[in-house]
């Protein structure tokens, strides 16, 4: 163990943490990483931001020159995987996948969240933005949004409809259509898109708003009929398939994203190179052919700008869940 390093334990241990200096931070960034780092997916396998962690922390991993080991800590729409990144020691060896759910609609649909969607992380750089799309069981007997809404106002709380959990962006996609049709249905929270796909695919949910990355599949396969996309524009991948508004919701829009976190305090070096390596890795034909047919419109912001993004997005969003009277039970 290195003089600095002790210190640093033994301060902590004291209750107070002493200064790092920028020469120090310098040198824990040059020695890092120097053992497997542990990259925290808030979500079951299965689901956009399981599909997008394995697809960048193959590259990243071969880049950095360690094994990174994704471990899925589901629940909360996002909340208790992301909690567990925040507790995380702030050493580099910490990563999370983060969503719009997790640091942004969850701090208001939520009573108390075990850690601040702002200042409980360190930014590293936003993945992708996607839309959200209504998916229907092929036995239910509608064709169109518009024949969907007549069809539930004609026999109320007869359907229910799927989420990847409570407070995510699906499952706000689902009381804003709720809220704007003025019609009711009961709200099904599972543990990530794995996780309800299955139940869909089988009919023994017949309702799900998923995002369009893995839905897409099935939705090509003919197993899913997809009615509408939460966007204000269509999805590459699915120019077929109409918005909310085009499809009678004027003003219907909800943009999911996914990004990536460190816990808070890690050393701005060490945020700086995989903010690099990961924008780089953005940037390979195979990873953008990879998540684009998936229907991800790719980013890779400076953290500066997702930090800013979250700021905005937390207020913003904590509207639309007052709005549509959305809880967490």
């Amino acid at each position: 163990m290195t003089l600095h390093r002790r210190l640093v334990l033994q301060s902590l241990a004291a209750g107070m943490v002493a200064p790092i200096t920028p020469t120090a931070m310098a040198q824990t960034a040059a020695a890092w990483p120097s053992k497997p780092i542990r990259y925290i997916v808030p979500f079951a396998p299965g689901g956009t931001t399981d599909i997008i962690a394995r697809v960048v922390c193959e590259k990243l991993g071969a880049a950095l020159g360690q094994t990174i080991v994704i471990e899925n800590k589901a629940g909360q729409g996002g909340s208790a995987g992301s909690a567990e990144l925040a507790r995380a020691a702030p050493d580099g060896y910490t990563l999370g996948g983060g969503t719009i759910s997790s640091h942004a609609i969850n701090a208001t649909l939520y009573d108390k969240l075990p850690y601040d969607p702002v200042k409980s992380f360190e930014p590293i750089t936003l993945y992708a933005t996607q839309p959200n799309v209504l998916l229907l069981h092929p036995s239910v007997p509608a064709q169109t949004v518009r024949e969907f809404i007549d069809l539930l106002k004609a026999a109320p709380d007869k359907y229910s409809y799927g989420s990847a959990g409570n407070g995510t962006s699906q499952h706000i996609s689902g009381e804003l259509f709720k809220t704007q049709a003025g019609v009711r249905m009961q709200h099904i929270p599972y543990r990530g898109s794995g996780q309800m796909l299955p139940e869909l695919l089988g009919g023994t949910l017949p309702v799900a708003f998923d995002n369009v990355a893995s839905a897409i599949p099935h939705m090509k396969a003919g197993k899913l009929r997809a009615l509408a996309v939460t966007t204000a524009q269509r999805s590459g991948v699915a120019p077929d398939v109409p918005t909310m508004a085009e499809s009678g919701l004027a003003g219907y829009e909800l943009s999911s994203w996914q990004a990536v976190f460190a816990p808070a305090g890690t050393p701005k070096p060490i945020v700086d190179r995989l903010y690099t390596e990961i924008s780089r890795i953005l940037k390979m034909p195979d990873v953008q052919k990879r998540l684009t047919e998936l229907g991800l419109d790719l980013s890779g912001m400076p953290p500066a700008e997702l930090a800013a993004l979250i700021k905005v997005d937390v207020p913003r969003l904590g509207k639309v869940v007052k709005d549509s009277g959305a809880t967490a039970n």
